[in-house]
């Protein structure tokens, strides 16, 4: 099998350092093993990507000497793929809709923490409070009847249930280092910790699939072998590593790299003109002073 690997922006915003370090990382790692390198644009939100931003991500990739195979993954042109993922996980009853909004749910979570704190994932957001998979199938059928806004969460009982032995097995290999630092490596198998995200939003009304489904769809979709991204992101495999094994799809091998910081010492923002890549630019940086930049911090994690 020849080592896949992809550079996947959201068209959102402009790139800045960050990126510039993973789409570095994964095209060195894929010349160094003679594999391929992948562009994915993930434009699953259309209310927030725009055609210019894409058009800034590819003039941004070529300027720091980067070539991709085309044609180039757009997610919204696979809503289809999402569709299908969707209603194959419904079929497995792993699926339940909910209908509190986000201001609902802050109130919920308040509630609960009058009795001590609420648990919340590893990105610290609060575990669904609510009780939407209890309600009567009717009263779910008839709510999304009249249009009412809802999301499609993951029953994450339910779904380790279905995977039943399998689901204590679930792992994934890891050739990069976990949140403890570059010192502490966690390969080169981790095992997966679900239990830690509750039940997470797969679908919302404006959004065909969320992060979590459309990854694993897409990296399936392009046959990605290894998945090279920041370190903000290692926790979340435990749900990817769930939702591959129950529609039976490939798991790759994962390098979670360092993040670059900002003074605060915070990820670093699109908003963050002094890492732009085009402010960068504009100033007179060249693609040899951005890997400067990036490799005396420690962020390229090498082969």
């Amino acid at each position: 099998m020849i080592p896949t690997f992809r550079f996947a922006p959201s068209p959102n915003g402009h790139l800045h350092l960050g990126h510039a370090c993973s789409a570095l990382l994964n095209a060195d790692l894929a010349r160094a093993a003679g594999g391929r390198f992948l562009l994915r644009i993930e434009d699953i939100d259309e209310a927030r990507c725009r055609p210019e931003y894409e058009a800034a991500i590819t003039e941004d990739l070529a300027w720091l000497g980067l070539a991709w195979e085309t044609p180039v993954r757009r997610q919204s042109e696979h809503f289809s793929d999402y569709r299908a993922a969707l209603a194959k996980l419904d079929a497995m009853g792993v699926l339940y809709p909910a209908f509190e909004s986000r201001a609902e749910i802050l109130r919920l979570v308040a509630a609960r923490e009058e009795a001590g704190p609420w648990p919340r994932d590893p990105d610290g957001a609060p575990l669904y409070p609510g009780d939407a998979k209890a309600m009567p199938a009717a009263e779910r059928a008839d709510r999304i009847a009249r249009s009412e806004p809802h999301v499609l969460r993951l029953d994450l009982a339910a779904a380790l249930a279905r995977l039943g032995a399998e689901a204590a097995r679930l792992s994934w290999q890891e050739r990069g280092a976990g949140p403890a630092g570059e010192t502490d490596p966690v390969g080169p198998t981790v095992t997966a910790r679900p239990e830690l995200w509750g039940d997470v939003v797969l679908a919302r009304k404006d959004v065909p699939a969320s992060y979590h489904l459309a990854v694993v769809i897409d990296d399936a979709a392009q046959g990605i072998t290894e998945v090279v991204r920041g370190r903000d992101l290692f926790a979340a495999t435990s749900i990817h590593r769930v939702l591959q094994a129950l529609l039976g799809l490939p798991a790759p091998v994962y390098r979670h790299h360092r993040l670059i910081l900002d003074a605060d010492g915070k990820k670093l923002s699109k908003s963050t003109r002094a890492t732009g890549l085009r402010e960068l630019r504009a100033a007179g940086t060249t693609p040899a002073d951005i890997r400067r930049l990036i490799e005396p911090a420690g962020d390229l994690v090498h082969p």
